[in-house]
């Protein structure tokens, strides 16, 4: 039988470019063609932020064969013996590079040398602790995940924003083992203003050791559009967190806000296979193999949601999120606590922050009448 493997060295690649083909494009081309060849067998790719201006991104002393210069990134191809590198960068500071070399060690020792002093030292050592997250968003040209850095947000210093069940409920989230638990759905339900986001925003601090936290922009197109929903679950080419050889891809969290109608009880009907989707990522054939949970935020209440969604075993936690009784609403505002009136179905947080003082309203008459607008 013949061997697989020993007809490699027949592959050819053929890339179509159109006229509105960007050139990075084509740069792109190029630079697989080794790889694809067989003559380079070894790749390697790494993602950067806070890249020096003035870094070229290209061993000393070598001088790119090809570059392409766009209002808001460039891309250059560099070559050596036995190698090749892709450079791409983005006007925010950003780069990714792809080596290929004929062995291991020659790549490693390429990446080390076009990498050395590249990057500017953290701005963050000695500032207010962060929360990184990713956003995911489907542009023209593909599936885009744009990293942004949101205050830190600790799970002791808002506990007190939720009631007695539910802060225990979020205790048990928050100190779950990742690599322990079958769930891989976290449902957070209940009415506006409760804290839902910011118990999400607690969680990704409380997690960062063990999983990273990304933002689906556009839910509804990405379990809609098969090509942007691979994209999503893949995660890129580079690991979100460190970790050391051989062990498992750290787990990644996409949080997907205010679904509700793509989980209510008729979402079957009017979501078509974004549902089918969305379950199958949690446990079915699409999320196996991958580290992927996922958090949805809705304003349904349970009895509105689809019993394929919180079927028992789906749900790492599936938590009502409500108001603070009066008694818990009082001990929140403290001393002006019984200046406020509550009602008897308690109060939302975001409630007791208007009572409190903490959000100001500003409203203006219009028109000499008595209902004003928010400015």
């Amino acid at each position: 039988m013949t061997n697989p493997m020993s007809t490699f060295d027949e592959l050819h690649a053929v890339a179509t470019l159109g006229p509105h083909t960007p050139l990075s494009d084509a740069l792109r081309a190029l630079s697989l063609r080794p790889f694809l060849a067989g003559a380079q067998p070894w790749a390697a790719t790494r993602s950067m932020t806070r890249v020096r201006e003035e870094a070229s991104l290209v061993p000393p002393g070598v001088e790119p064969v090809r570059r392409v210069v766009h209002k808001r990134s460039s891309a250059l191809l560099a070559t050596g013996p036995g190698w090749t590198l892709l450079v791409e960068r983005s006007h925010d500071g950003s780069a990714r590079i792809m080596v290929t070399a004929a062995e291991e060690a020659l790549g490693n020792s390429v990446l080390k040398a076009a990498l050395a002093e590249a990057v500017e030292a953290d701005p963050e050592a000695g500032q207010p602790a962060v929360t990184r997250f990713g956003f995911w968003n489907n542009a023209p040209w593909g599936a885009r995940m744009t990293e942004r850095k949101l205050p830190a947000c600790r799970w002791a210093d808002i506990r007190r924003n939720y009631s007695q069940p539910v802060a225990r409920a979020l205790d048990r989230v928050n100190t779950t083992e990742l690599a322990t638990t079958r769930g891989r759905l976290i449902l957070l339900h209940g009415p506006p203003g409760t804290g839902k986001t910011t118990a999400l925003r607690a969680l990704a601090e409380g997690w960062k050791a063990q999983c990273r936290f990304e933002y689906v922009l556009d839910p509804e197109r990405m379990l809609g559009e098969a090509n942007y929903l691979l994209s999503v679950m893949l995660g890129g080419d580079d690991d979100p967190l460190p970790r050391k050889p051989d062990s498992p891809r750290p787990f990644r969290l996409l949080i997907l806000e205010d679904c509700d109608e793509l989980i209510r009880s008729d979402a079957k009907r009017s979501a078509g296979q974004s549902l089918g989707r969305l379950l199958n990522l949690t446990d079915g054939i699409l999320g196996q193999g991958v580290n992927l949970l996922m958090a949805i935020t809705t304003n349904e209440p349970l009895e509105r949601l689809h019993p394929a969604v919180v079927r028992p075993g789906r749900c790492l936690a599936q938590i009502e999120v409500g108001p603070l009784t009066p008694a818990e609403a009082r001990t929140w505002l403290g001393g002006s606590g019984s200046k406020v009136h509550l009602s008897p179905q308690g109060a939302t947080l975001a409630e007791l922050y208007a009572a409190s003082g903490a959000i100001k309203e500003i409203r203006v008459d219009l028109a000499g009448g008595t209902d004003g607008s928010y400015l």
